[in-house]
């Protein structure tokens, strides 16, 4: 479910997804099916590990991903999970075959 809620999206994002609802700025990506993609893909994810690993496993790599990096934005653009939906957000049948954990090789050594 796509609600367009422009408040409740932190600044510099366009949508975040929160199990199982994807919240975006302006109704109009409600039509992007390359940002809609994107946020399935998020969703898939966040099934996989039972929503709340999910939100722990991305929190504490961003958080060791900030530390390597020093940026905010390239440690977010490097967690495993963006890496995979940013990766695939353009193939839309991605959903489709994706092997269950898939994230899982879109993990990049932590000591880069």
């Amino acid at each position: 479910m796509i609600i367009a809620v422009k408040h409740l999206v932190p600044k510099g994002f366009s949508g975040i997804t929160i199990y199982p609802f994807v919240l975006v700025k302006n109704k109009e990506l409600k039509h992007n099916v390359v940002f809609v993609n994107h946020e399935r893909i998020h969703l898939r994810q966040q099934q996989e590990l039972l929503v709340v690993l999910f939100y722990v496993w991305y929190i504490l790599e961003f958080l060791i991903r900030l530390l390597l990096y020093r940026k905010w934005h390239l440690a977010y653009r490097n967690i495993s999970f963006e890496r995979e939906a940013y990766g695939k957000e353009k193939d839309l049948d991605y959903l489709q075959s994706r092997p269950f954990w898939n994230f899982i090789i879109y993990q990049k050594s932590l000591m880069l």
